[in-house]
């Protein structure tokens, strides 16, 4: 029974989530069966990170040769699918080089490091701050939660760690404001994620770009929830012509395997040389075999544009909701990364919704936030929005 199964999971693993009190056992495309056998629409991709689906046939198989050659040998000598991954990278996107390691916080650890690293080689020691968004989400880990916009997240682990600064999203002259000779970057998630599913405004972004470029400082996508096709684009820095010197992957990379990615321009990343940063585990050749995998797989069945196309709907379709029930204060979003704000609490919903059979996330305690697999289809979406329909007409 699974409130066996639940019961001995509290007394072994720290609480550090709270749980819905279901276990997953399986899944395959957009669905999911827990130990009884029932069955859900996902919605939330592992938090937008299975872009294409459960069990993935062509990454199933790609996982396994690679399983059967090799699994792993440290990053002192070279493996083809690291390389070829970099390479595939490196092909489609502004960076020329790649760091690889084993999750979000990891690359965004790596990118603060490699910013102060450079200015530190060219002679510039005492430019080191980095300048961050309210309401950012960058991490746990002490150099990524100390450059997260979020106070309620730092509580109990004080003192972080200094050197970063902070101002509203969606505001250049605050950030222009901010930067003072000891500023050495900027830190920013092209669209923020877990601080509510915010846009920038169409010019914003340019703006922080010709910021940049005035006060000679970097510029750092958290491309972590963004990228691999999440907003419609393959990296979300391609709605708005501006390129990073420093962008971060990581999420759906792998499509649930650990993996992340710190890219940059050449000049940026010769900072870091032999000794400067390592990770044991960063792109072994089974996680690289897999996530190059994902991106071939991206590619040939044209996901990102199916995940264009399909966000589009999805958004007509909250709108929708919106125009019928007053509780939906605003639906926002881009592509397949969507937020509906309630001017209510949005947690008894996604447990209706999940008594349904439809996973759904709530984030900021009101925004119920869609980030389904990229696969997803107009029936999925249908369904649920008939499903929120119903519930928000019986509140």
């Amino acid at each position: 029974m699974s409130s066996e199964t639940i019961k001995k999971a509290d007394e072994v693993i720290m609480g550090t989530y709270k749980r819905f009190p279901t276990v997953i056992e399986k899944g395959k495309g957009c669905r999911l069966w827990d130990k009884e056998g029932r069955s859900y629409t996902d919605f939330v991709a592992g938090i937008a990170v299975c872009n294409l689906g459960h069990a993935h046939p062509s990454v199933v198989k790609s996982l396994s040769n690679q399983a059967d050659i090799l699994f792993h040998v440290s990053n002192l000598y070279y493996t083809f699918p690291q390389i070829e991954l970099a390479s595939w990278l490196v092909e489609n996107s502004f960076a020329d080089q790649v760091f690889f390691c084993n999750s979000g916080a990891e690359a965004n650890e790596a990118a603060i490091k490699l910013a102060r690293k450079y200015f530190s080689e060219k002679g510039e020691k005492g430019r080191y701050r980095i300048i961050a968004m309210e309401k950012s989400f960058h991490g746990r880990t002490m150099a990524t939660l100390s450059a997260t916009g979020q106070d309620k997240l730092k509580k109990g682990f004080d003192p972080v760690l200094e050197g970063f600064d902070f101002v509203p999203f969606n505001d250049a002259k605050a950030l222009e404001d901010k930067i003072e000779p000891s500023t050495c970057a900027i830190l920013i998630e092209p669209v923020q994620g877990e601080g509510g599913v915010r846009c920038p405004d169409p010019d914003y972004l340019q703006s922080v770009r010709r910021i940049c470029d005035e006060a000679g400082i970097l510029l750092i996508f958290d491309e972590i929830q963004t990228g691999i096709g999440r907003t419609g684009k393959l990296f979300a820095y391609e709605h708005f012509g501006v390129k990073p010197d420093i962008m971060t992957l990581a999420k759906a990379l792998a499509n649930g395997l650990p993996i992340g990615a710190m890219l940059a321009r050449e000049q940026i990343a010769s900072a870091f040389v032999p000794g400067s940063h390592a990770s044991t585990f960063g792109g072994t050749p089974v996680i690289t075999a897999a996530s190059l995998e994902v991106l071939k797989v991206i590619e040939k069945e044209k996901i990102v544009e199916h995940c264009r196309e399909i966000g589009v709907y999805f958004k007509e379709r909250l709108l929708w909701l919106k125009e019928r029930h007053e509780v939906i204060e605003d639906v926002r979003g881009i592509g397949l990364l969507l937020g509906m704000k309630l001017k209510t609490d949005g947690g008894p919903i996604v447990k209706k919704c999940m008594d349904q059979g439809f996973l759904i996330n709530c984030i900021q305690d009101c925004i119920l936030r869609f980030i389904p697999p990229l696969i997803i289809e107009k029936s999925d979406i249908d369904a649920l929005v008939k499903c929120l329909d119903e519930i928000l007409m019986a509140s």
